[in-house]
């Protein structure tokens, strides 16, 4: 039976690149001469860290930036409070999403019943299954999903025929 998945899926090599465009531009900007801003990655998470709120804002976007010239959307990054470090440092978190969460399913699976299609949704750990006897509902169904919007990216993946 013909089958597509519905994944939430970042190309990390790409997200790697941004991150090191972000550094070279932060390295060579004026405004950041003799300041302690930087950007950590440990390949799940980015921490951000600044002098103050500006320098904060500016990497904040010039990141969202890097990212996006990349082709990585920006619903990917979920920026967590800044907080205090020591030295009077600013530290703010980055999480990548990776995966559907149960919550962002549940809204995909909605809307694909409230279609009537004669598509089978499933929730499959971290990504949706759709199954369908008509190549032709699938891909109606695909077109109801790229049209509609989401708290985070999703492809679609592992179409079988």
């Amino acid at each position: 039976m013909p089958s597509f998945d519905i994944i939430s899926q970042l190309n990390l090599q790409e997200v790697d690149n941004a991150i090191n465009q972000a550094r070279k531009e932060i390295e060579s900007r004026y405004d950041f001469r003799g300041s302690k801003c930087e950007i950590q990655w440990d390949k799940k998470e980015i921490i951000i860290i600044g002098d103050d709120d500006y320098k904060m804002g500016a990497i904040k976007d010039i990141l969202q930036t890097k990212m996006h010239r990349r082709g990585i959307d920006i619903r990917a990054l979920k920026f967590e409070e800044p907080e205090l470090a020591g030295g009077r440092l600013i530290r703010q978190k980055v999480k990548l999403v990776q995966g559907l969460e149960k919550e962002v399913a549940k809204d995909i699976i909605k809307i694909i019943k409230e279609t009537k299609l004669k598509v089978q949704p499933q929730m499959m750990d971290e990504k949706v299954r759709v199954t369908s006897k008509s190549i032709d509902e699938l891909q109606e169904t695909m077109s109801i999903i790229k049209n509609s919007t989401f708290s985070v990216p999703v492809q679609f993946d592992n179409m079988r025929a």
